[in-house]
């Protein structure tokens, strides 16, 4: 029944899409991506990656070449103005899984309505939370087996919420903010049902500058998240482009809800350099909160002294403007401690060559 369903909005997507052609409004969009990717562990690549023993990632054979889909998507957004002032706007999208992963075809992506007016805009739905999006360009190898959620935490799309963004003041700061209704997320404070708690999950952010660098060249955003994923965290993040350079950091605090001893650091620096198209970039990542996907597939929960450290290096080049083409090398090692013995993590060493085609 609910892959029925899925299937209906995704055919009434494309059904909207197809008068879209005809009238002004809705716009489809969509993203084929694939990558063929070598790796020692797969504890890195994405979750429904078709072959992983995702309940040993330590197991040798593990070992081998996969064909990833990274975040494949179709979807279609619009806007109308129903006043003067008031403009509706919606997107719906569904990621796509039919070419590298098991379970279902669809899944759930932002898919929300909103009304933007000059006191800024609201959105109710599902979405990225304002502390994911604060991140803003500083995830150069964003959506692949190299993104910064394989060693850091917050990276969320949450469901039953409500968003806002303030208007830009004086054409720099955004204010933003992300709640969550209490009723549909308690358990995620204390994993018991509702009214166990009245604690909200929230996350605030504040922005300043351009993270596309056309206004400014320079973008930063502070961000906390309370309880949404189960944590409660703060981050910054900062990236300037000088000249055909791109330099950025974020720095993250991180702390479990129900056991506040469990909290962490986690830092990120990069840089990428434009090459006569060629897109060249390098990363180096460490965290000591245990919070990543890297971490959560081979590590103790709860362990102390964890040391993760993470080094990216690769490029991309645009065929065209729909069609773009990357290489890419990923390093994850690292350590913890339990009950006073140290113990390794197994390495990962992850190689990837793959084609984003957008329409």
């Amino acid at each position: 029944m609910k892959k029925t369903f899925i299937s209906a909005s995704v055919a009434s997507v494309l059904a909207l899409a197809s008068f879209g052609a005809l009238a002004e409004g809705p716009s489809f969009y969509g993203r084929l991506e694939l990558a063929l990717t070598h790796t020692d562990t797969a504890a890195t690549l994405q979750g429904g990656t078709n072959g992983i023993d995702t309940k040993n990632y330590a197991d040798e054979n593990n070992a081998g070449t996969y064909l990833e889909n990274n975040f494949s998507l179709l979807g279609v957004k619009g806007s109308e103005k129903i006043a003067d002032g008031f403009e509706a706007i919606y997107q719906m999208e569904f990621q796509v899984e039919n070419t590298s992963g098991s379970g279902d075809v669809f899944k759930a992506r932002n898919t929300y309505v909103g009304l933007k007016t000059n006191a800024g805009t609201v959105l109710v739905g599902r979405n990225d939370t304002v502390f994911k999006q604060a991140e803003g360009g500083v995830d150069i190898f964003g959506n692949t087996n190299a993104d910064i959620d394989r060693l850091i935490s917050g990276q969320t799309r949450s469901a039953d919420g409500v968003w806002y963004y303030s208007p830009k003041i004086a054409n720099l700061v955004t204010l933003n903010a992300t709640y969550l209704f209490d009723d549909n997320n308690d358990d995620q404070i204390d994993k018991k049902p509702a009214p166990a708690t009245s604690e909200s999950l929230y996350a605030l952010s504040a922005t300043l500058g351009d993270k596309a660098f056309k206004a400014q060249n320079y973008y930063l955003a502070v961000a906390y998240n309370k309880g949404i994923g189960g944590i409660d965290a703060y981050r910054g993040v900062a990236q300037v482009k000088l000249g055909q350079f791109k330099v950025g950091g974020l720095f993250q605090n991180s702390e479990k809800v129900d056991n506040s001893s469990v909290d962490g650091n986690t830092y990120f620096v990069n840089v990428s350099y434009d090459l006569n198209g060629v897109n060249l970039k390098a990363e180096y990542g460490y965290d000591e909160a245990g919070f990543g996907k890297y971490y959560g597939a081979l590590g103790q929960a709860g362990a102390d002294d964890i040391s993760v450290n993470n080094f990216n290096v690769g490029a991309d080049y645009r065929l065209a403007k729909s069609t773009m083409i990357y290489g890419q090398y990923a390093m994850y090692k690292g350590d913890y401690k339990d009950a006073g013995a140290k113990f390794d993590l197994q390495d990962d060493n992850v190689f990837s060559v793959g084609v984003r085609y957008d329409f």
